[in-house]
């Protein structure tokens, strides 16, 4: 067998696992396959990247191993990432870690989902029944496609301000370096980055995905797979505005945990097309 033959009936990764060059992701989601979790694993990608990608596998390895399916997925990943972004995700990965190896949580309850102390009854009510009518009893609409709705009980939110008040304590003891939660904000931390991840994807699967299923199907609600938590904070002394902007994301969730303050107005100028998502304002642009 010639070198290029061999090449083409099989590659192996950097795990010394053979991947046959004809086994691609397929082009549509196998909706009845059931993915496994990839939550117990260091990966260096999100683990709810990882289910969602085993729904494009080819039917021939729907029922591998599970470490058979991540070296497959991983590959993919390694070969069609930037190299830029890798590098960068890797090195997320060894900051996070750090962070885990040494911040002790304050309010232990807020790292597993525990929905009857989180949720206000109407929330929880609304979700059970799943439903777009259940949905749009809760909510108001003040403007097309922004709803408004309650969701989290006080005691959570007053835990959840504690745990960031704890966790910027930290911070600023170890005079550690803390990665901002965007480019815009100057003040606030990335939740999953303090071991907030597996309780935030939780909450996005079992509790956002249900509304955005029924409310934002059009641009991606029917196929959130991943999320990106963190509470910014404004004030004296803090960011003091956030200027117009697109969001990165296919639905985003704001939820107001200030205690006392004024002013703080949120406006929605509208959604942006594709090709004017990166533009400056402009008034014909809604």
């Amino acid at each position: 067998m010639s070198t290029d033959d061999a090449t083409e009936k099989a590659r192996e990764n950097g795990n010394g696992v053979e991947l046959p060059s004809t086994q691609r992701l397929i082009p549509f989601e196998n909706k009845e396959h059931n993915p496994e979790s990839y939550e117990d694993m260091q990966l260096d990608y999100s683990p709810l990247l990882f289910s969602s990608l085993e729904r494009y596998l080819p039917p021939n390895m729907l029922n591998l191993p599970r470490d058979r399916k991540f070296h497959f997925l991983s590959d993919i990943l390694t070969r069609y990432s930037p190299q830029g972004e890798h590098t960068r995700v890797q090195k997320h990965r060894k900051y996070r870690q750090q962070i885990l190896s040494n911040y002790e949580p304050r309010h232990k309850e807020l790292y597993t989902m525990n929905a009857a102390n989180f949720f206000v009854p109407s929330f929880l009510k609304a979700i059970s029944e799943n439903s777009e009518e259940s949905f749009r009893s809760i909510m108001l609409e003040p403007t097309p496609g922004v709803y408004t709705f309650e969701m989290f009980q006080p005691k959570f939110c007053e835990m959840l301000m504690a745990e960031v008040e704890s966790m910027e304590r930290w911070v600023h003891d170890q005079r550690f370096h803390i990665i901002c939660p965007n480019t815009m904000n100057k003040y606030g931390v990335v939740l999953d980055d303090f071991g907030l991840e597996t309780m935030l994807n939780k909450l996005m699967d079992g509790y956002i995905c249900p509304m955005s299923r029924v409310f934002f199907p059009e641009v991606g609600g029917l196929t959130l797979d991943s999320h990106h938590g963190f509470v910014v904070e404004y004030g004296v002394n803090r960011d003091i505005e956030l200027g117009f902007h697109v969001d990165d994301s296919e639905v985003t969730l704001n939820v107001c945990l200030g205690e006392q303050f004024y002013g703080g107005d949120l406006f929605f100028r509208g959604v942006r097309c594709d090709k004017h998502v990166n533009t400056e304002t402009q008034s014909e642009v809604s």
